[in-house]
């Protein structure tokens, strides 16, 4: 048996693993990453790049993407919780325009894989979370898109609560509509 479980989404390539967690009383050990099991079940990325950002409830990062040079994204949350969500903008893709999202959090141990070509972003759900995740490309600022977090268009169920201040950046106010991107 393999130390993950695959779990395919409704938009192609987009996937939920959940990693085997070893737990005793002293703790828990779990692998976060195998080359030989993720490309057993098709996820052939050769990552180059990790990054962290810590955030507090109501921060919504994001949609973000790279335009000629889209990242492959492994994510996942160390502390606290968040709701991830990857939005299709593969030219040609029979789900162009549609989004995939999943709780992530440091008790569930879930990961979301998001293959190049997607926008991405995540809304903190607790008092605060810290969010890992590997990229397939190394970042690149001038070659920075965006899309609107809200946009009708693509109708995200962000799970924002009552008592929820959504806090973007000025960049992420400032995104475009799908319909308005090149």
């Amino acid at each position: 048996m393999g130390k993950f479980v695959f779990q395919k989404t409704s938009i192609d390539g987009v996937m939920v693993i959940e990693p085997t967690v070893f737990g005793d009383a002293r703790g828990y050990f779990m692998e976060t990453y195998s080359a030989a099991e993720f490309s057993a079940n098709g996820i052939t990325t050769t990552f180059v790049q990790d990054n962290q950002s810590k955030s507090r409830k109501g921060v919504l990062r994001g949609l973000h993407f790279q335009k000629k040079h889209p990242q492959g994204k492994l994510v996942r949350v160390i502390s606290g919780e968040v709701f991830d969500v990857a939005v299709d903008l593969r030219p040609g893709s029979s789900t162009y325009g549609k989004w995939e999202g999943v709780l992530l959090s440091a008790e569930n141990q879930k990961q979301f894989y998001i293959p190049r070509g997607f926008a991405h972003g995540f809304l903190v759900l607790s008092e605060e979370a810290e969010f890992v995740y590997k990229c397939d490309d190394f970042y690149h600022p001038e070659d920075e898109g965006g899309l609107m977090w809200n946009d009708p268009a693509v109708g995200i169920e962000w799970p924002i609560s009552s008592d929820m201040d959504i806090l973007l950046s000025d960049k992420d106010q400032k995104n475009p509509l799908l319909r308005d991107l090149v």
